[in-house]
């Protein structure tokens, strides 16, 4: 039996090229194509896929459709196939439920073993990326250990808005850097004054520093 796919990338060349690659070998089946991040969630909801292979930076965002999908279709695997080495895309898109993230330049033969690998449990990640998740687990491993008093009490996404904080970030850009809306990080933000017991981000920052 084939494994359907569904291709979401606003560019028709790379969703033609990715479809010949897929379907070479006759193990997959492409089922459907999207230009954007909403088209991809309602055919995914519509068709249920084995496979979602997303853009990241598609019209509506990928990260987005990646998030709607893995919450709705807990069993379709959610591929990231991006241009984007940034360790930010990489982790909001682990964090939105995805199960590999792949970079466009792969040799098109390799595609069908990636997806293979995902389907089978294994993580398809590029080797120059892994290094990076490592030492950014490693990272927050050690943060964890430090953690005291009041702060211990923060949850992983509050610990991200705190961070970004202290980056002199504005809500609108904590949204966008953590693809959520802009009330989701005013509560965030409330939360953690909350938790620190404090009356401001200006405090919250401090305290964290100290």
């Amino acid at each position: 039996m084939t494994v359907r796919v569904l291709i979401a990338d606003d560019h028709p060349p790379t969703r033609a090229g990715v479809r010949s690659a897929l379907e070479a070998g006759g193990q997959f089946s492409v089922v459907a194509e999207a230009p954007s991040a909403p088209a991809a969630v309602a055919s995914a909801l519509e068709l249920h896929p084995e496979v979602a292979l997303l853009d990241i930076h598609m019209p509506g965002h990928g990260i987005t459709a990646a998030r709607e999908i893995t919450a709705a279709l807990p069993d379709t695997a959610v591929v990231m196939l991006t241009v984007s080495r940034d360790d930010t895309d990489l982790f909001a898109a682990l964090r939105a439920g995805a199960r590999g993230y792949l970079l466009k330049d792969i040799d098109p033969a390799r595609l069908p073993l990636a997806l293979e690998g995902v389907l089978a449990g294994e993580a398809a990640l590029p080797r120059g990326l892994v290094a990076r998740l490592i030492e950014e687990f490693r990272t927050r491993d050690d943060a964890a250990r430090r953690r005291e008093g009041p702060l211990a009490h923060l949850t992983d996404r509050e610990w991200e808005v705190l961070h970004l904080m202290r980056e002199g970030k504005s809500t609108s850009e904590m949204a966008a850097e953590l693809y959520v809306s802009a009330v989701t990080v005013r509560s965030h933000v409330s939360a953690i004054l909350r938790k620190l017991q404090v009356t401001s981000r200006e405090d919250a920052v401090r305290f964290a520093r100290d």
